[in-house]
């Protein structure tokens, strides 16, 4: 169950990566682009924090980074 805890994890941070991806090429101008975007990186830091208490800060921290760079290169 631990395992799947943090792939689960991963899988939303990915999915809130991949909406921005998509927010940013999106028809959405100003603000509600801004307000878009935000909501997704507000998500990502929660599902951080959840990943922290798994796999400590350092691991957390990593992973994030690789997710957004495999995401959104």
């Amino acid at each position: 169950m631990y395992q799947s805890e943090i792939a689960q994890l991963r899988q939303r941070i990915i999915e809130e990566y991949e909406a921005m991806k998509s927010g940013l090429n999106g028809f959405a101008y100003g603000a509600a682009k801004h307000e878009f975007i935000d909501a997704r990186m507000r998500r990502v830091d929660y599902y951080h924090g959840q990943l922290t208490k798994h796999v400590g800060e350092q691991e957390a921290d990593l992973t994030i980074c690789k997710l957004y760079t495999k995401v959104i290169g």
